[in-house]
């Protein structure tokens, strides 16, 4: 019923001017503008991400917002020469090598079999990037 329908992802900021900056100047996204209700949007790719200030902000313990990109190590070049810090995680149940998360080391969805797209997962409230592999 819903499959062909356009999805908004909703993404609460405390600092909307941060958050802009990190989604246009760290990730290259073309601002749509605000909305009358607020919320600030961004196309893309036949979706559309916005988002609506929250004084507290909100916690999240899982991915927000994942990215589908053709090439794993260039995407994350690019987003380290925009300014995106990377860190690599060795714990139970969550290893990156190189900023890449290795399949099968309990990185839930973002799991991918290789050959296609990977998903590229993002933390902008610290400015910084995971990548799953």
């Amino acid at each position: 019923m819903l499959s062909h329908a356009q999805v908004t992802t909703m993404l609460p900021v405390m600092d909307m001017p941060r958050a802009r900056d990190f989604y246009e100047g760290k990730l290259g996204l073309k601002p749509g503008g605000f909305k009358r209700d607020g919320k600030f949007v961004y196309s893309v790719s036949g979706g559309v991400l916005a988002l609506f200030p929250k004084a507290g902000g909100t916690k999240a313990d899982h991915t927000a917002i994942s990215f589908q990109v053709p090439d794993i190590a260039a995407s994350i070049q690019a987003l380290k020469r925009a300014g995106v810090v990377f860190e690599d995680y060795d714990f139970p149940g969550l290893k990156t090598i190189d900023h890449v998360c290795v399949l099968g080391a309990g990185c839930g969805e973002g799991r991918v079999v290789r050959g296609h797209r990977r998903p590229l997962s993002l933390h902008p409230r610290r400015h910084r990037g995971n990548l799953s592999r």
